[in-house]
């Protein structure tokens, strides 16, 4: 189900059970709330879009990312996708697969779509947004760098946190927001928004160019500089950790890091 923050309390939205295809901000609008209220506190929340079928991400769209990683500026976004299993929820843990040595944090902002739309312009395209809300691109860089293509280290499952509030863009200025990533009380990643390559606007223009977006489709908008494959010595997620990702305005993702269980597949089954 879908409801309205009010403080410690959520409203539920009748007749509402998750964004999607024709049912969005327009819909969420005229929506009539359920007349009792319930304690946030006493709810299991979801991620913020449960059965996005689109997940866009862009990469490299902070300088001081591009800077710490050695490459070149672009005049076009680098794009790349998830698909809904890697999105969990705050309070989740991030699993750690046994066959990655080297799981990396990107604490990012991600964008909920809210109307559909094809060939979105720049100028129209804020009144396509639903809202905002804390994510984090958990990457695995040993088999992002397997090749060219990011998709084997962006795309495992149970490792992408997703916020479950989204903060309309009316209620936050993301001019004036900070972004940063947290590891056990050390901050390692910090960043205003307005440092962004390619702006919100910009990002959607260019994947509506090629593709409809549609009601909670998410687009991940890129990490600022600070990741650990990038430091000195590298520094790399491990079991145990707690991790935040918080923006001013915006709200908070705490999750805590676990190996992921290691259950026999079927196809271990039938060699048995």
């Amino acid at each position: 189900m879908i409801g309205r923050v009010y403080g410690d309390e959520i409203r539920v939205l009748r007749g509402i059970t998750a964004l999607g295809p024709g049912m969005g901000a327009d819909q969420l609008e005229i929506a009539i709330e359920e007349p009792d209220p319930i304690d946030a506190a006493s709810v299991l929340l979801l991620p913020a879009s449960t059965r996005p079928r689109r997940i866009i991400c862009a990469g490299l769209n902070y300088r001081s990312h591009i800077a710490e990683t050695q490459r070149g500026d672009s005049d076009y976004p680098v794009l790349f996708a998830k698909f809904a299993s890697n999105l969990i929820a705050t309070g989740e843990d991030i699993l750690l697969p046994p066959e990655s040595q080297q799981p990396d944090y990107e604490g990012e902002l991600a964008v909920v779509i809210g109307r559909a739309g094809r060939r979105i312009t720049e100028a129209n395209a804020l009144d396509h947004v639903l809202g905002y809300t804390p994510a984090n691109d958990v990457t695995f860089r040993d088999f992002q760098y397997l090749t060219h293509q990011w998709i084997q280290g962006k795309a495992w499952d149970s490792s992408t946190p997703l916020g479950s509030v989204i903060v309309t863009p009316p209620e936050v200025d993301l001019t004036t927001s900070a972004i940063r990533t947290i590891i056990d009380g050390e901050t390692v990643q910090e960043s205003g928004l307005d440092l962004m390559i390619f702006s919100i606007p910009r990002l959607i223009a260019h994947i509506s160019t090629f593709t409809r977006l549609e009601e909670g489709d998410l687009i991940l908008t890129g990490t600022p500089g600070g990741v650990g494959y990038r430091r000195d010595p590298q520094r790399f997620l491990q079991p145990g950790n707690r991790v935040v990702v918080e923006i001013d305005g915006v709200g908070r993702i705490d999750n805590s890091v676990a190996a992921e269980p290691l259950n026999r597949s079927a196809d271990d089954e039938g060699e048995r």
